[in-house]
Parts: structure tokens; C-alpha cells; sequence
């Protein structure tokens, strides 16, 4: 407490920002650091590809369907120690997948390490919340949304880079150590993260921004708004996953081209959706209707996505294509992040945001059955056109989240 009381709002809001982004950047980090890896574990493990795939959707589902007791956890408990905890846990797991090299221990690991990755959206956004001004809070959603896609951006080539200096086992056993380091840093200044869990969560109504009594627990996350927060994570993961996961596949089969220049087009969509987050964080600082703006980023990535299945554009037209859509994808991150948190009190945060990013598993077992199957029994342009459509209609969730957010506001 003498600390904080030494340090400045800002002074302090910067050190908890950092602490917490570099935590979520290393929980995207190594989500994607074994997949890289695939062609030399086949060999390593004597098992095929459906086996390893196996292993890492244990990792996704062990993640998406814990978030939500994890976020009762965070408000009934506190944040601070729930997500060091999950982040030393995660890193020795992922550090332990070079020293064990067994199938059967991959897997294990990977269990565990999806299981400590899902304190990580409760725990962020309950501490960012807590802490940071509101007038700053969309910037600040933005750049948490940026690390984590920085992640997601750096994981191949870093474990890749070490796996051909030194070896596999070294270059997972060196990633997790990192984590583990970052870790025990935040555990020295984790008197810095406070949020609103304890006594306010206790109490039998917690209240809302127009100061009444509001829904809590099991009857805020099953009410209808934050049902449709849910299913609006849910449709736009989906939606999104016709791009950026099977789009190099269908962009393949429609052109009769390598790959490679495939995953230019589609990279084109990666490396901008991030610059689209910074953007959208400093709009959704100074806009009210973010419901709007969102419902708006998403026309713009669906008529994106429909001009690239109805014309047949060239490929070069096609990454233009994808690199807008991109951008509104990153875009409208912040402002669906600001939705959310419109639809709670500070003490519920954690539960909310648990329960609605638990939609990103749901889209993580939908989509791949969905888009595979468009893909072995149809014309390949068609997983753009459902793409497009399930975005179109994730248009009405974000609508009506929106407003129950400003009638809680």
C-alpha cells in the first residue's frame, strides 16, 4: 500500500498496462508455438498430423470452456494471483514439452497449458478495468488486443529461429523459461494489480454505472445481453476463420496457386488487423455508440469478403481486399471490448468476460467442421460467402448487445 500510495495514476496505470499486456502477449505466444513445429514432431513422436491437431485442440478446449468458472474465480477471489499463477503454470508446462518428448506427454501438457491460458481474459480485463481511467480504457483494450496478436505474430518465427540454432526441445524449454521469468516479475509487483473482486462481490447486488442494483453471478451471465455478447464473439470468430485460417486453403483450390502466394493474400489480412486495433482503441475512447461502429467494420469486412467470392479478382486485388477487411477487423476490437464492459459492474467483470470469450471456443470447434466440409463438398468460393453471411448476421448480436449495454449505462 506504501507503494501505491508513492506512485502517480499514470506512473501506476503504465506499469499495470505493461505487466498485464506482456502476460497476454505470451498467452497467445504459445498457443502457436507448436503447431510450427508439426513436420519435425510427426518423426519425433511416430504420430501423423490428425494426432498432433489432436493435441493442440486439447489446448483450445481446455482453455474456451475454463474461462468460465475462472471468472467467478477472479471476482469472488481476486485477479492478481490467478493469472501469475496461470502464467507460471502455462510456462513450465510449455517448457516441459522439451523435456519430456512422449506423445502422451505432449498432450498432458497440453491440457495443462490451456487450462492456466484461460485466467487470462477474466483476470486482464478485471485489473485494466479496475485500474485504468475511463477515458483511457479503449486505448488501453486496444494495445492489450495488439500484444496478444503480436504474439500470435511472433510465436513461428522465434521457435522456429531457436529450434534451427539449437533444437526443438531447447527452443520450447526457452520459450516457457521466458514466460516463467515474466512471471515471477509480476509476482514481485503484484501489489500493483488490484481490481474490484473481495467485499464488492460479495455483496448481494452489485451496482451499475446509473448506481441501481444490477444482475450478478449465474443471472448476469445468463442474461439475455450477455448471451448475446457471447454468441457475437462466437459468430465473428467464426466468420473471421474463412480468412484467416482456411483462406489460404480455398484462395488454393479456387486459383490453382502455390500456396505461397496464397498466404501473401491472406497475410496481407494478418499484418494489418493489429494496426487496425491501435486505430480502433483511440476511436473508441472518443465515440458513445460503439455498437454502431462495429456493426459498420463488419459491412466493410463483408463486402470485402463477397467481392472476392462473386468477381474472381486477381490475387494482388484479393490482398488489397483482405488487408481492408483486416484493418476492420482490428478495428472494431476495441470497441466490442468497450460493449462488453458496458454490460457490467466492476466486481462481475471477470465472470463476463470469461463467459463471453468462451464464444472464441465455441467458433474454435464450429468452424474448422463447417469450412472443411465446404471444402471437400463444394465450390471452394463458397466458405467466403458463408463467411461473409454468418458476419452479416453477427451484425444483429453486436446491435442488440449494444443496446442493453446503454440501458445499463
Amino acid at each position: 500500500m506504501e507503494l501505491l500510495a508513492r506512485l502517480s495514476a499514470p506512473r501506476r496505470e503504465t506499469k499495470v498496462i505493461g505487466l498485464v499486456c506482456t502476460g497476454h502477449f505470451f498467452s497467445h505466444f504459445y498457443l502457436l508455438l507448436v503447431p510450427p513445429l508439426f513436420p519435425l514432431l510427426k518423426e519425433v513422436y511416430g504420430v501423423g498430423f490428425t494426432e498432433l491437431g489432436f493435441a493442440t485442440a486439447c489446448f483450445s478446449i481446455a482453455s474456451g470452456f475454463t474461462q468460465i468458472p475462472v471468472g467467478f474465480m477472479v471476482d469472488r477471489y481476486g485477479a492478481r494471483h490467478i493469472l501469475i499463477w496461470g502464467l507460471f503454470i502455462e510456462s513450465i508446462a510449455i517448457a516441459l514439452i522439451g523435456v519430456f518428448p512422449l506423445y502422451g506427454a505432449l498432450v498432458a501438457l497440453m491440457i495443462a497449458a490451456g487450462l492456466s491460458n484461460s485466467v487470462f481474459h477474466p483476470a486482464d480485463y478485471s485489473i485494466l478495468n479496475a485500474t485504468v481511467d475511463k477515458s483511457r480504457i479503449g486505448r488501453v483494450f486496444s494495445f492489450h488486443t495488439f500484444t496478444g496478436y503480436l504474439g500470435d505474430a511472433l510465436a513461428p518465427a522465434t521457435v522456429l529461429f531457436l529450434a534451427a540454432l539449437l533444437d526443438w526441445r531447447a527452443a520450447m524449454f526457452l520459450c516457457g523459461a521466458c514466460g516463467a521469468v515474466v512471471a515471477a516479475f509480476m509476482w514481485m509487483n503484484s501489489e500493483l494489480l488490484a481490481d474490484a473482486s473481495g467485499a464488492k462481490s460479495m455483496q448481494r447486488g452489485a451496482a451499475r454505472p446509473d448506481g441501481k442494483p444490477g444482475r450478478v453471478g449465474l443471472a448476469l451471465i445468463l442474461s439475455i445481453p450477455v448471451l448475446m455478447g457471447m454468441l457475437f464473439f462466437a459468430t465473428m470468430s467464426i466468420a473471421g476463420a474463412g480468412v484467416r485460417t482456411f483462406g489460404i486453403s480455398a484462395l488454393h483450390e479456387l486459383y490453382q496457386t502455390s500456396l505461397g502466394a496464397a498466404g501473401v493474400a491472406v497475410s496481407a489480412y494478418l499484418f494489418v488487423s493489429p494496426v487496425g486495433v491501435l486505430a480502433g482503441g483511440y476511436a473508441a475512447d472518443k465515440i458513445t455508440r460503439h455498437d454502431l461502429v462495429a456493426a459498420l467494420c463488419i459491412l466493410v469486412i463483408a463486402a470485402c469478403v463477397f467481392a472476392v467470392a462473386a468477381f474472381d479478382p486477381p490475387l494482388a486485388v484479393i490482398a488489397v481486399l483482405f488487408a481492408i477487411a483486416g484493418f476492420a477487423n482490428g478495428f472494431l476490437a476495441p470497441p466490442r471490448d468497450m460493449i462488453i464492459r458496458s454490460l457490467a459492474p466492476a466486481s462481475e467483470m471477470g465472470k463476463v468476460f470469461g463467459f463471453v470469450s468462451s464464444g472464441f471456443a465455441v467458433a474454435g470447434i464450429i468452424a474448422p467442421i463447417l469450412y472443411g466440409w465446404l471444402l471437400d463438398h463444394s465450390d471452394a468460393r463458397n466458405v467466403f460467402w458463408v463467411s461473409g453471411f454468418v458476419g452479416l448476421a453477427t451484425i444483429v448480436t453486436v446491435l442488440a448487445t449494444g443496446r442493453a449495454g446503454r440501458r445499463a449505462s
